[in-house]
């Protein structure tokens, strides 16, 4: 009898609160490997990084009311002692990240999901620069975001990162780059007004309309869904 009420107890409660869930499925439609990672904001921690082939996927079990970030590594080696990737690497040494997020640059792929009114909220992030191409396709109807085009290859000089062999592996940001208040917005008086965007945010927002491009970005670059949706998300899509 007691297990019987405690089972009648917890649907009760999940017909009153919910119980939310998602799945990320990561694909990497890149001509490459990759590395995606997670790094865990507010929240259950959860897988924090795995290597995916071209065309390969997976998919992770998110916990309702989580925070975080998802990105992707790329041009990834083990010499037998430590994994290193010369673009979004995390620093720890290994395909896990261990709760270390990406080195700039890196396109972030951010969400917030089950807030107190039982809505996600999702973005693309080139705040802190630009690695790889993405996009974010929930699977409940709800508006798509993306940043589609190769900004490696359009990047200004001033903000090109390469590799060892001069190949270009990632785009800083304005504010990474020269570490300036104008293109940081990091003054506690700060507002849309008083940190207006910069010729390099534009450059950021031309190529992709639907990314945040720098801090003050949120009214066309922030989306919605409601609760429980899940999202498949796609590096070079």
């Amino acid at each position: 009898m007691k297990i019987e009420l405690v089972i009648v107890f917890s649907l009760i409660c999940n017909l009153i609160f919910g119980v939310y869930s998602s799945t990320f499925t990561i694909k990497n439609n890149c001509p490459y490997g990759i590395a995606p990672a997670t790094l865990t904001g507010t929240g259950e921690s959860i897988s924090t990084g795995f290597e995916l082939a071209p065309q390969a996927s997976n998919a992770i079990n998110i916990p309702g009311s989580w925070s975080g970030r998802v990105w992707a590594r790329f041009q990834c080696s083990n010499d037998g002692k430590q994994f290193h990737c010369d673009s979004g690497d995390c620093g720890s040494g290994q395909v896990t990240c261990n709760g270390a997020g990406a080195v700039p640059p890196a396109t972030l792929v951010e969400f917030t999901l089950h807030d107190a009114n039982s809505k996600d909220f999702y973005d693309i992030s080139l705040v802190d620069g630009f690695n790889l191409p993405v996009s974010v396709v929930p699977q409940g109807g709800c508006p798509t975001t993306n940043c589609p085009s190769d900004i490696n290859s359009r990047c200004p000089p001033e903000l090109v990162v390469k590799d060892g062999a001069g190949r270009t592996v990632g785009c800083k940001s304005a504010c990474e780059a020269f570490h300036q208040p104008q293109y940081c917005c990091t003054d506690d008086h700060n507002t849309p007004e008083t940190c207006p965007p910069t010729n390099y945010s534009e450059f950021y927002k031309n190529l992709c309309p639907d990314a945040y491009s720098y801090a003050y970005d949120d009214q066309s670059s922030t989306f919605t869904c409601n609760a429980g949706n899940d999202y498949l998300i796609t590096f070079c899509p």
